[in-house]
């Protein structure tokens, strides 16, 4: 980390999920038939939890082709969130031209910034000396999530990236699927924390050299990732359950 930076007043609390998969079909079966119900379970949970921030890193919506009535839906509880929420778009829901995110307007939320659309790459929010970078999916071809690190321009630095992750002992496998991250694209980040999306599981990944993790579907896990920009410079990570109605 550059040591130029101030050290802040306070901790900074994010709160970080993906593969929420907001639809009409599966999801919304799971829930009487209200396919929003996940993201208005982690927008909840991060409320309660006092984030500054929460990320949703990748397929936050199944597909592009769900009903008007669950986009309005959606937008509502984005809107209604009451902190600032930054999507990353993933494979499922990238940023095209009749997205979800363009068919409902969401680019007019004043909390919500969508990365390829609101922002290209980084999303800043000064008052925490915090930024926030991912690369969205643009298309539904493979990409690389970690390409192209931003040099830091705020004392704390999270990236977010959706696509799987391979260890370096199956690297080489010419069955690996797309969207990949290595080891040495997560070091190369220099990030205090890496916001993953794309598996259904929680899990730490990486040579250790940036935190890594997976926060998992809250439909599977039952959780969010809580992360704690301590002002003494530390990142602690932790498992939050979603919050109950």
């Amino acid at each position: 980390m550059p040591k130029d930076f101030d050290a802040p007043a306070r901790d900074i609390i994010v709160v970080h999920s993906s593969d929420l998969h907001v639809d009409d079909e599966r999801i919304a079966a799971l829930h009487d038939g209200d396919g929003t119900a996940g993201l208005h379970a982690v927008l909840a949970t991060a409320r309660a939890l006092g984030a500054d921030v929460a990320i949703l890193a990748g397929d936050t919506f199944d597909n592009h082709m769900v009903t008007a009535k669950t986009i309005d839906r959606a937008g509502k509880l984005l809107a209604d969130a009451g902190l600032p929420v930054v999507i990353l778009p993933g494979n499922h829901d990238p940023v095209i031209a009749d997205s979800v995110y363009a068919r409902g307007g969401f680019a007019s939320i004043p909390n919500l910034s969508i990365l390829g659309m609101t922002h290209a790459q980084t999303v800043p929010f000064a008052a925490h000396d915090l930024e926030l970078w991912g690369n969205a999916h643009r298309d539904y071809h493979d990409m690389v999530p970690l390409r192209d690190p931003p040099p830091r321009a705020a004392r704390r630095q999270i990236a977010i990236g959706h696509g799987h992750y391979e260890p370096p002992e199956t690297w080489a496998s010419p069955l690996r699927p797309s969207w990949l991250i290595s080891d040495a694209m997560i070091a190369a980040t220099g990030a205090d924390y890496l916001a993953l999306g794309h598996w259904d599981r929680a899990a730490q990944v990486g040579c250790g050299a940036v935190p890594a993790y997976y926060s998992g579907s809250p439909d599977y896990v039952g959780t969010v990732n809580l992360i704690r920009l301590t002002a003494a410079g530390e990142v602690v990570v932790t498992r939050e359950a979603l919050a109950q109605d």
